[in-house]
C-alpha cells in the first residue's frame, strides 16, 4: 500500500491543472464585473453549449435535477399522466415525475449498454394504461456515457404521441449515428455537478431544444415566471438559473471538452484490451462515441464486495452505480413497473461497479488499476 500511487476516482484537479490560469482569470472577471446573476457570461455558454451538440436553443439552470423538472413543469404533466423511465439509474429520473403528481413507469434495460431497452418500451406504456393514467412522456438516461438507441425510441415515441426527454447528465456530448447528444430528443437535459464529463465548480445544469417557444416558456419558468422583465411575472416559475461564476468556469471547460472526449477514449480503450479476457468490459453501439462518464465493468455479485475491498486494499477507489434500482426502493417501490418486472436491471444493480476514469488518467497509474483488477480477480477466483 505505501508504494501505491495516490489514485483520485475522478481528477478534477488534474483537470484544472490542464486548464491553467485562464480559469482564474475568467472567475475573476466575474468578480469584477459584479454581475453574478444571469451575466453576459450565461448567455455565451449557452450558446457555446448549444453549438457544441447542434441544438438551436440551450437554458441554463440551477442544476440537473432541475432541468428535469421545468421540462416536466414546461408540457403540464401532473397527476393522472404517465412517464416511461428506466429504474437502473439515479433517483433524479423518477423523482421529478413524482414531484409533478406524475406516475413514473419503470421500463427495462438493455445488458449490452445499460440504457432504457427499445424492446421494452411496449410493455411499459401497455403498463400505464392499465394503470389507468395517460402515458405523455418518455424520458431515456444515457448512462455512463453511452447515448441510448435513440433511432427505435424515437418511433415509438412519434407513433405513441410521447415526448421524449434525454437525459444526458452523464452523456453530453456523445457520438450517436452521426448526431450528439444534447440535440437528440424533444428536450435534453444535462447536469454541471462537478463529476459529470462536463462539469462544473459547484451545481448547474441546461435545457436543450429546438423549439423557439418551448424554449422562450423555460426562460421564464426558471425565472419566477417573468414576462418583459422580471417585475412582470405572466406564469407561476420558480428560482433555477445558472449563476455566472459556474457559466464562466464551464465556457472555459467547453473549449478543452472535445479533447476531453478523446482523451477518455484511449483510457477505455486500454482498460479495454487489458481486461476483457478476465472480466466483463462495457460495450459501444456501432457508429457511437461514448462521454464515459464511468467505466464499468461486471463481476460476480457473491464476490463483488471482496473484489472491491481487494482494490481499497491496493489504493483503488472504486464506486457501485447503481447498487439498488429505484423500484425497489422504499420512495419508488409501489410505482408501476412494466411487464413481468425488471430482472436485468436487477441483476445488474449487483454486478457493477465502476473503475477510476477521467480524461487525464496517466498510463503509469491505470497499469497500476489494472494489474490490481486482474490480481484481485485472480485472488477471488482462487478463493471460490
Amino acid at each position: 500500500m505505501s508504494d501505491a500511487p495516490r489514485i483520485e476516482f475522478i481528477d478534477l484537479k488534474a483537470q484544472r491543472r490542464h486548464i491553467g490560469q485562464a480559469m482564474e482569470d475568467a472567475i475573476l472577471e466575474v468578480v469584477r464585473e459584479g454581475n453574478y446573476i444571469l451575466g453576459r457570461q450565461v448567455e455565451q455558454f449557452e450558446t457555446g453549449l448549444a453549438a457544441f451538440c447542434g441544438a438551436r436553443h440551450a437554458i441554463g439552470v440551477a442544476n440537473g435535477t432541475d432541468a428535469l423538472i421545468l421540462v416536466l413543469e414546461a408540457l403540464g404533466i401532473g397527476p393522472g399522466d404517465a412517464v416511461i423511465c428506466p429504474s437502473f439509474t439515479f433517483a433524479a429520473t423518477a423523482e421529478v415525475v413524482a414531484w409533478m403528481g406524475a406516475t413514473p413507469v419503470f421500463a427495462e434495460i438493455a445488458e449490452e449498454s445499460y440504457n432504457i431497452d427499445p424492446g421494452g418500451l411496449a410493455a411499459a406504456l401497455a403498463t400505464a394504461k392499465q394503470n389507468g393514467l395517460t402515458p405523455r412522456a418518455l424520458i431515456t438516461v444515457d448512462l455512463f456515457g453511452q447515448a441510448a438507441d435513440y433511432d427505435p425510441i424515437e418511433i415509438f415515441c412519434r407513433e405513441n404521441g410521447l415526448v421524449l426527454i434525454a437525459d444526458s447528465a452523464q452523456g453530453y456530448g456523445a457520438a450517436y449515428k452521426g448526431r450528439i447528444a444534447g440535440s437528440i430528443g424533444d428536450f435534453a437535459t444535462t447536469s454541471f455537478f462537478p463529476a459529470k464529463p462536463l462539469g462544473c465548480y459547484g451545481d448547474g445544469g441546461a435545457i436543450l431544444t429546438d423549439d423557439d417557444e418551448q424554449a422562450a416558456l423555460l426562460r421564464s419558468l426558471r425565472f419566477h415566471g417573468k414576462g418583459s422583465y422580471k417585475y412582470d411575472n405572466v406564469r407561476v416559475g420558480v428560482n433555477s438559473r445558472l449563476d455566472t461564476i459556474q457559466a464562466a468556469v464551464l465556457i472555459e471547460k467547453l473549449k478543452v471538452y472535445a479533447e476531453e472526449i478523446e482523451k477518455r477514449q484511449r483510457v477505455a480503450a486500454r482498460y479495454t484490451a487489458a481486461l476483457a479476457d478476465v472480466v466483463a468490459t462495457p460495450r459501444v453501439m456501432p457508429g457511437c462515441v461514448s462521454t464515459w462518464a464511468q467505466y464499468t465493468i461486471r463481476v460476480d455479485s457473491r464476490r463483488r464486495d471482496a473484489f472491491q475491498a481487494a482494490l481499497q486494499a491496493k489504493g483503488v477507489p472504486t464506486t457501485v452505480y447503481y447498487p439498488k434500482p429505484l423500484h425497489q426502493q422504499t420512495a419508488y417501490k409501489h410505482f408501476p413497473v412494466a411487464g413481468n418486472g425488471l430482472p436485468i436491471s436487477e441483476r445488474v444493480a449487483q454486478e457493477v461497479i465502476s473503475l477510476p476514469m477521467h480524461p487525464y488518467l496517466d498510463e503509469t497509474t491505470q497499469d497500476y488499476i489494472i494489474e490490481s483488477v486482474r490480481d484481485a480477480l485472480k485472488r477471488e477466483a482462487s478463493a471460490a
